[in-house]
């Protein structure tokens, strides 16, 4: 299908220009989203006439995107989920919790406007585009966490296989320690018995 794009869409095209795409991308998300218009001699002609206030309205929009961007690119939001100690999610990170957080936190975010590049499964820091605009993105940095102190330790730099590495050595530490207090009781005691004085029942009679 032939369309005329009304704003800038990635890989396709800068806004007035006529571009062939399938009929389902066209159909199911060009259209209705008043991204393009179907290409007939009519619709060319109303954007010419159009063409100028469209232009207007595009840049406006973007001034307010761009200093949304401003403010946006390079937060981190904290998303806690439930996870193995291998770190592996019980589920993924969508782009609604993605933009659930940063509403949280004061910010306009649609979920429609988040992109991920890959599903995310795991614990940790991952980096998430955020498209404001045709023309403006931010980045954005979702901490994803099993608990806020978790969360706290990752932003620190830690990553989870360093979590459960320092968590296992404290735990076999704690071990070492305990069995070092039961080995120094029985020592003592061993000690406090034969060093115990005898009573008097058990004192050797003395000779006459």
């Amino acid at each position: 299908m032939q369309v005329i794009l009304l704003e800038r869409v990635a890989k396709l095209g800068q806004m007035g220009d006529v571009v062939a795409v399938k009929d389902g991308y066209a159909r199911n998300f060009l259209l209705p989203q008043g991204k393009a218009l179907r290409a007939s001699d009519a619709n060319i002609a109303s954007f010419e006439n159009q063409k100028a206030q469209l232009e207007a309205r595009n840049l406006e929009t973007k001034k307010e995107a761009d200093a949304l961007a401003e403010k946006l690119d390079g937060q981190q939001f904290i998303v806690i989920r439930s996870a193995s100690d291998a770190g592996s999610l019980y589920g993924s990170v969508t782009p609604r919790d993605a933009a659930e957080a940063a509403t949280a936190e004061g910010f306009s975010v649609d979920r429609k406007q988040v992109r991920l590049i890959a599903p995310i499964k795991e614990l940790g820091l991952h980096n998430v585009s955020v498209v404001l605009h045709p023309e403006v993105d931010a980045t954005i940095q979702l901490n994803v966490a099993r608990s806020e102190e978790e969360a706290e330790l990752q932003a620190s730099g830690k990553s989870i296989q360093e979590l459960a590495a320092e968590a296992e050595a404290e735990a076999e530490f704690e071990i070492a320690e305990l069995f070092d207090d039961i080995g120094s009781a029985a020592d003592d005691e061993e000690l406090g018995v034969e060093a115990a004085p005898a009573t008097e029942e058990e004192a050797p009679a003395e000779e006459e």
